[in-house]
């Protein structure tokens, strides 16, 4: 039976255009919260932030006091990098970076909303920077200005790039990133897919603001901020080096967060806790309660002015919800400060950024998987959580009406219990049970689309595809073939479990996935006969990912660790397991690929293969990075997903002329490529 269509609810543009909440800091007094807000714009392909001020209690809406600017991004993952600002000690501005105008400077915004201006003009894009604690000086650090940059581009582009391990050879040479906010060269920084713009190297260079006369001067070497304490510099006798740490400004306890041993699961009994007296201490006093003990935690920090640490904790078995406890480091006793059924945290987008905290209160973006992202005040004594902000209230409403989710549990052959998060379809009519599409990776907060936003999820529920979201388990398998191989597991058993409760029609899944998603879901292609139509957004193991990358024995070592590769001609046992370049007769669903421009040449030694036989139809976004960030990219992204797994998994084609040729394209596929062919509805 084909699908029938109706006038959609929670459409893919309104998911694309929730309001994203993060970046809380509370004011001196305790008294306010500054905050930004971000939301994507269609019609203008771009994302706008906006910095508010509301009071904490509640009583009035934020008021706003300045535009952020375009949202800083990380150049290979494309992903909005927190923006923190700061408060002075009066109370009466806000300070942050923004990128206006093609250039990253310093603003402050006065805090009753009367006006805000750029603190820092300076010829090179700021770093970071510190506000000195009398609120009269601002010190920042900046590295190469924007006119060497751009010179050292030109200079690339007329003499030629010289190729070396810095090189992104996925993508283009010569300003093939937006992340900056303008076209901009790139080059790796770092040993796993750091990157920065060129010149990134360039030393900080310091220099100071008078904010009374709005003068500014270089900062000798001796007068240079100093370096925040890092995990590095702890040494615990007996104690592996703290993945993270918190120092009491007021008597300089400091708190370490140990890092989980190769082979911790989430039952086992290693302290992950720690308080070291001072920085001098060879002794650790370990948190012995359960809760810490036996907890995966993400953030640590002091709630100023008292002798509690505040830890926030991942509950894997609640579907990856957070909690957080506080730990009286001199009493030893825990408490449960909030127990969250999704996300609460300082970022709808991170879910290790830290709420603000204050002595009375924490100020958090709080979100479950069908609840967009909204700002909520929890009363760290009593627990209370009240709401202060919830732009995206009317969505919140109509999802709840149209396409709930809710936590599912479930069992493979081998005992494993998984979450997801699943959107029960509506019922178009009567028959059959629907369809089922699954994401696989990570289900943290709002999931308008799965990790990477690509999968509208409610909008597939309310045009009858139940969609769900599966948390992977940790895995501390180093072998890459066991870490995947619990994806396939997770999806048949998830099929089989909601086929047996007759939720779901077992014979038309569908899947998607990006990063180890995508991996994974080629691997469940290659493995399984349970995947009706697949999607794709990133680049899997190949040839030529490994070539593009190869020059770095950084890459090369940790590609062995991973993956178990070194070249094809190295280690061809592990290419023929791992690679899908080498499984293309085992797999025979129909894939969509929707890739980034600095990802798919790394595809094409089984991306091609699918489309010369009539398997696979592909696009690719240009400047688009790992994961895809301009707004009318990821509404096509979207729309696209949503066409595809309609045609495939109920028979429907959307009416519009103008996709006219994308579903020819995609009946040659049905036709040629051996797939079963259905009546489908006529473009008109």
């Amino acid at each position: 039976m084909t699908a029938t269509s109706h006038a959609a609810v929670v459409s893919p543009r309104r998911l694309l255009e929730v309001i994203d909440l993060g970046n809380p800091v509370i004011s001196p007094d305790g008294r306010q919260v500054a905050f930004r807000a971000e939301q994507a714009s269609v019609e203008r392909n771009t994302v706008d932030t906006t910095w508010y001020v509301q009071s904490l209690d509640g009583r009035r809406p934020p008021h706003r006091i300045s535009d952020g600017g375009a949202p800083l991004r990380e150049f290979i993952s494309g992903v909005v990098l927190p923006s923190p600002a700061v408060w002075s000690p009066d109370g009466h501005w806000v300070y942050y970076r923004a990128l206006i105008d093609g250039r990253i400077s310093v603003w402050r915004a006065a805090a009753d909303g009367t006006g805000a201006r750029e603190v820092t003009k300076d010829p090179a894009d700021v770093r970071r920077f510190v506000l000195a604690s009398d609120g009269g000086t601002l010190r920042y650090a900046v590295g190469a200005t924007r006119e060497e940059v751009t010179r050292a581009e030109e200079s690339e582009y007329a003499r030629g790039v010289h190729i070396d391990k810095t090189i992104n050879a996925g993508a283009g040479l010569f300003r093939s990133s937006l992340a900056g906010g303008r076209p901009a060269t790139q080059r790796f920084v770092d040993d796993w897919f750091g990157a920065g713009p060129l010149l990134f190297e360039y030393a900080d260079q310091w220099r100071e603001v008078n904010l009374r006369t709005m003068t500014t001067r270089d900062v000798p070497a001796s007068g240079t901020p100093p370096r925040a304490m890092q995990p590095s510099d702890v040494a615990v006798t007996g104690l592996p080096t703290p993945s993270k740490i918190a120092v009491n400004p007021g008597d300089g306890r400091i708190a370490v967060m140990l890092p989980p041993q190769p082979d911790d699961q989430a039952e086992d009994s290693e302290p992950r806790l720690a308080l070291l007296p001072n920085r001098r201490s060879s002794q650790a006093i370990p948190c012995t309660d359960p809760l810490c003990m036996k907890a995966r935690i993400s953030d640590i920090r002091w709630r100023p002015g008292s002798d509690e640490l505040l830890f926030t904790s991942i509950n894997y078995r609640n579907g990856r919800a957070q909690e957080i406890h506080a730990w009286n480091v001199v009493t030893g006793a825990v408490r449960a400060v909030v127990l969250a059924d999704g996300l609460v945290s300082g970022s709808q987008r991170y879910w290790d950024v830290p709420c603000a905290t204050s002595y009375d209160a924490l100020v958090c973006v709080a979100a479950e998987a069908d609840r967009p992202p909204r700002l909520e005040s929890i009363d760290l004594t009593a627990g209370e959580r009240s709401v202060l902000f919830a732009p995206n209230k009317g969505l919140e409403l109509d999802i709840a009406s149209t396409a709930p989710a809710r936590l599912i549990r479930w069992h493979d052959g081998q005992g494993r219990e998984f979450t997801g998060y699943l959107y029960e379809a509506r019922r178009l009519g009567p028959g059959a049970p629907p369809p089922l599409f699954v994401t696989f990776y990570t289900c943290y907060g709002f999931l308008r689309g799965g990790v990477g936003d690509e999968w509208p999820l409610a909008s597939l529920a309310e045009m009858g595809i139940a969609a769900l979201c599966i948390n992977a388990i940790p895995d501390s398998s180093k072998d890459f073939a066991v870490r995947v191989d619990q994806g396939r597991a997770a999806v048949e058993s998830a099929v089989a479990f909601l086929a047996k409760e007759g939720r779901i029609d077992g014979n038309r899944v569908g899947m998607g996935g990006l990063s180890y998603g995508a991996e994974v879901t080629m691997w469940t292609l290659a493995n399984s006969k349970a995947i009706t139509a697949a999607s794709i957004s990133s680049v899997s193991s190949s040839p030529s990912y490994y070539l593009f990358n190869s020059l770095s024995e950084a890459f090369r070592t940790k590609v062995m660790e991973l993956w178990q590769l070194g070249t094809p001609e190295e280690t061809p046992n592990a290419w023929r397991q791992n690679s899908p370049a080498y499984q293309l007769d085992r797999i025979h669903a129909p894939i969509l690929f929707q890739l980034p421009e600095q990802e798919y040449r790394m595809t094409l030694e089984y991306l091609y293969p699918l489309i010369r036989r009539h398997q696979g139809d592909a696009y690719v976004f240009p400047d688009e990075p790992h994961i895809k960030f301009q707004p009318r990219h990821k509404l096509a992204v979207y729309e696209r997903n949503l066409d595809w797994f309609r045609f495939w998994l109920q028979g429907y084609e959307d009416p519009t002329p103008e996709k006219f040729d994308q579903y020819r394209a995609w009946e040659e596929l049905n036709t040629k490529g051996g797939h079963v062919d259905e009546k489908r509805h006529e473009p008109s």
